[in-house]
């Protein structure tokens, strides 16, 4: 029996008559054959498709309505649009009758309408008016939290942790700062203890000892001292103490209003604090659903105009302190522009609000305890509502606000770069 083939090699096994072989013998390249390669036009379509559908144009008309509701098969579709490149009239009707299966299906948002939960409760109390009744300068905050809560009810881990950049205006120049959105529940919650402070509840600082009794210094030590970066778990104190809040103020009524609220700087009544904590949740809220790219609506009307009034009421003190730190020239002399005392009407800008929430307002421009006077009006400016809020809030430059503005320049960029001062981390 032989072991080889005469080369010291194994044998080569043979097929068995009529048989392929078990293992087939490489393919030569058509590079190898000296052959030139075969142009693509004699290759042909490896996939040839169906033949296109040649309709006649009462056909291709009739099926312009199953063709808008997308209910052709592809040899249909491909023949209608083919047919609408060479045909005007039947293209004038094919785009009707898109817009019409627009109107049959609108698009919707799976969100709830913002106004919802006010409508409720307002019919509810229609019906039946509370015993313990919420303050009316304590509903917006009760309105937003409860708005924020339920865009954060169902968050993942990815959620909790997406970056968020707090922004806002110091010393004319915008500042940010990046953290998580837990870590801006954290910061509410630090701040939004400043007014539970005020109302001898407990501090959700704890332990932690910050350097300045400021929003932005009680928020790094708070930072500062978690062990891990804040998670979910920050929640459940932030609504608790959100709920704490509302109740402790209507138990205590309205005469509570005027307990002075310390945020370190500078003090707030406790109703003007309720309308600051409301309008800093609506802002944060605001950043959490763009880092999340989720829609999030302004508040109802009645609420943003209590923030809008809130600001505009500021003004004035934020106008002097600006002066006084050189960042706002101080009036020139002259019959028009001079100190008056307090109580009496003075150079005054009009600030028109425009949209749900919007009104008028008259600043005063030259003393922060002056009145603002129609008969020494200088100069008008208009903003929207929002727009307002979002310039207030420090989110949009000073000098980007679209605002239609008429009468003295200087005054008008004062009162903008004022309101952008307004805003804080």
């Amino acid at each position: 029996m032989s072991s080889g083939n005469g080369d010291g090699q194994p044998p080569t096994p043979q097929p068995a008559p009529g048989r392929p072989p078990r293992i087939p013998l490489p393919r030569a390249s058509v590079e190898d054959t000296g052959r030139p390669l075969p142009a693509l036009e004699d290759l042909g379509d490896p996939t040839p498709g169906p033949a296109p559908l040649v309709l006649e144009h009462r056909v291709l008309k009739a099926l312009l309505g199953a063709w808008a509701l997308a209910a052709c098969s592809p040899q249909e579709t491909a023949a209608v649009e083919e047919h609408l490149g060479d045909c005007g009239s039947c293209a004038d009707e094919a785009r009707r009758l898109r817009e019409a299966v627009g109107l049959l299906h609108p698009a919707e948002s799976l969100d709830l309408d913002p106004t919802l939960r006010t409508r409720v409760l307002q019919g509810c109390l229609d019906r039946r008016p509370p015993r313990i009744p919420v303050p009316e300068w304590a509903s917006p905050y009760d309105a937003e939290t409860a708005r924020l809560d339920a865009l954060l009810q169902d968050f993942g881990d990815a959620e909790w942790h997406a970056p968020v950049r707090l922004r806002w205006f110091e010393k004319d120049e915008p500042t940010s700062r990046r953290t998580t959105v837990a870590g801006v529940i954290a910061h509410l919650l630090t701040v939004d203890g400043l007014v539970a402070l005020a109302l001898g509840l407990q501090d959700p600082m704890g332990d932690v000892a910050a350097d300045r009794p400021t929003p932005s210094g009680r928020t790094e030590a708070y930072w500062r001292a978690s062990h891990f970066p804040p998670t979910r778990a920050v929640r459940a104190p932030w609504r608790e103490q959100t709920h704490a809040l509302v109740r402790t103020v209507s138990f205590a009524g309205g005469g509570t209003g005027k307990l002075s609220v310390a945020y370190g700087d500078f003090e707030l009544p406790l109703r003007d604090a309720m309308l600051d904590r409301a309008f800093e949740c609506w802002v944060h809220a605001e950043d959490i659903a763009d880092a999340v790219d989720y829609p999030y609506e302004a508040p109802v009307g009645r609420d943003l105009h209590h923030m809008v009034d809130l600001a505009a009421r500021m003004l004035p003190t934020v106008l002097a302190a600006r002066r006084r730190a050189g960042f706002a020239a101080p009036p020139p002399p002259g019959p028009h522009r001079r100190l008056v005392p307090a109580g009496e009407p003075g150079r005054s800008l009009r600030l028109e609000i425009e949209g749900s929430g919007g009104g008028q307002w008259l600043i005063p421009l030259d003393s922060p305890a002056a009145v603002g006077s129609a008969e020494h009006e200088v100069a008008h400016v208009a903003l929207d509502g929002t727009e307002f809020c979002r310039l207030a809030a420090g989110h949009v430059p000073p000098a980007e606000a679209a605002a239609g503005q008429v009468g003295d320049r200087e005054a008008i960029r004062d009162v903008l770069f004022a309101a952008a001062s307004l805003s804080r981390m």
